[in-house]
């Protein structure tokens, strides 16, 4: 039995690990996009590094596009096998596809317009439409805590792991010549402490474990401190400054905690007139999806519902849907919150956004979640004085804020104590994925001090031979 690392692996995102059986039998952990890694991107993108229609399962861990946005992908290189996921990441799968498919009509369209002018050949999609629609089918949901099998010899065990609603860590069992083998993919572990979710649950003891890293040289702030801090750069922003505060946002996980917050300060009169504009259709239906998923709510979230049956609604809150409306915003001058994906700032309505408020200084961007130091977000975060966005330079002179407390990731605490249920002396290896070398290497040494004996942090495309 192999195992190759053809994403995620010495980089946050792309994430896809194959393993491959003795009998040639081949099982996907993931299918997700690279983002933000600039004019690598495209190229990692179109190129698997192993033959799709060789792929016999797709295990999912959870909807993301850096874990599943290459699927359609998959599908139109000719996989034919089925895909399993939760009932929460099948739905969010759904309308984050087809959103990724809408972006890249519309981003190559603009790209291709500026390649022309220079005499380059334009370049394709990664995938259209239609390939969405002939991947959805294949999608076959399972349930937390339920071991099943997907044929002969090979089980499969999905636990929740608090990253985003319906996410999870997936474990896989093989036996091959009359021996079992357990692998234990993380995908992304969430927090302990989420303000919506549940915590990572525990999972059996494995042989092999590949776990994530994006924070795992990092502690976060206090998650409990989050409605203050929020409501500080509100203040600065929104009341002193008579500004507007931007805030890129992923859609799926990021948005509904934002909306959580401003649903409370709304509900606690902090809010006042302040119009907030959530500028993302696809966010809207995130939000519709996530809703339509309780039973991935926390106990708090939980008894919060039984008094206010949307968390994510107050007032003040609008939806933006037409492009037309989205643009009518920049000749709104008033004191507002503008909160639009992505959250790495590289995609979507976003980038308009900032480049129409980067240049007054009574604005702000605020960035709330984790940022590829490549992506624009990063950019912004490590403080960027001026910024390339669609071929063209922009000065900063608006704010740029960071709110640490709000990440969907754990922290090394986080990830450490997810593997707290393992017998560290049992796991014959620990594979570091998705998260910057630097991060990996400290990583690492946490690791080994927690007492795991063979670490290895893979190359991509690295193979390794498990026993």
């Amino acid at each position: 039995m192999k195992i190759a690392f053809h994403g995620a692996a010495r980089t946050v995102t792309g994430s896809k690990h194959l393993i491959t059986l003795n009998n040639n039998k081949k099982i996907l952990l993931d299918c997700g996009m690279f983002q933000g890694l600039g004019r690598d991107t495209f190229p990692l993108n179109n190129s698997f590094g192993f033959d799709a229609a060789s792929v016999n399962y797709l295990l999912l861990s959870h909807a993301h596009i850096d874990h599943c946005g290459l699927i359609p992908k998959l599908v139109k290189e000719d996989f034919k096998g089925k895909i399993f996921c939760t009932p929460a990441t099948a739905d969010l799968a759904k309308v984050l596809l087809m959103d990724s498919a809408e972006i890249q009509r519309d981003d190559i369209k603009f790209t291709n317009k500026k390649r022309a002018k220079q005499g380059l050949e334009p370049f394709d999609v990664l995938y259209d439409v239609s390939n969405v629609q002939q991947a959805l089918p294949l999608f076959t949901m399972v349930d937390y805590d339920n071991w099943f099998s997907i044929q002969d010899g090979i089980e499969v065990l999905y636990t929740d792991a608090g990253h985003i609603t319906g996410s999870a860590a997936v474990h896989v069992r093989i036996k091959e010549d009359n021996h079992t083998t357990q692998i234990s993919f993380s995908g992304d572990v969430g927090r302990y402490s989420d303000v919506i979710l549940r915590s990572p649950k525990t999972f059996p003891q494995a042989d092999y474990i590949i776990i994530e890293s994006t924070y795992g040289n990092s502690l976060h702030d206090n998650v409990s401190n989050t409605p203050e801090e929020f409501y500080t750069w509100i203040e600065a922003t929104c009341i002193h400054k008579k500004g507007k505060l931007i805030i890129p946002a992923f859609s799926v996980g990021r948005t509904q905690e934002l909306l959580y917050f401003l649903n409370d300060l709304s509900n606690n009169g902090k809010l006042k007139n302040i119009p907030v504009f959530v500028d993302s259709p696809l966010s809207y239906e995130a939000t519709e999806v996530v809703t339509l998923h309780p039973e991935n709510f926390n106990n708090n979230i939980q008894q919060l519902i039984k008094n206010d049956d949307d968390p994510f609604a107050f007032p003040q809150l609008k939806f933006i849907e037409t492009v037309d409306e989205s643009k009518s915003l920049n000749d709104n001058h008033q004191p507002m919150i503008i909160i639009a994906a992505s959250g790495m700032a590289d995609a979507g309505r976003i980038k308009h956004h900032i480049i129409n408020n980067i240049g007054d200084s009574k604005n702000t961007i605020l960035i709330v979640g984790y940022c590829e130091p490549h992506s624009l977000g990063g950019q912004l975060t490590n403080g960027a004085k001026q910024v390339r966005i669609f071929s063209d330079e922009y000065d900063v002179y608006a704010e740029v804020g960071v709110m640490r407390s709000m990440s969907a990731h754990g922290d090394y605490k986080d990830l450490l104590h997810f593997l707290d249920c393992q017998d560290t002396k049992a796991v014959k290896k620990i594979f570091i994925v998705h998260g910057e070398y630097n991060v990996q290497q400290d990583f690492k040494i946490k690791l080994e001090n927690a007492g795991f004996k063979d670490v290895l942090v893979p190359a991509l495309h690295e193979e390794t031979v498990l026993e």
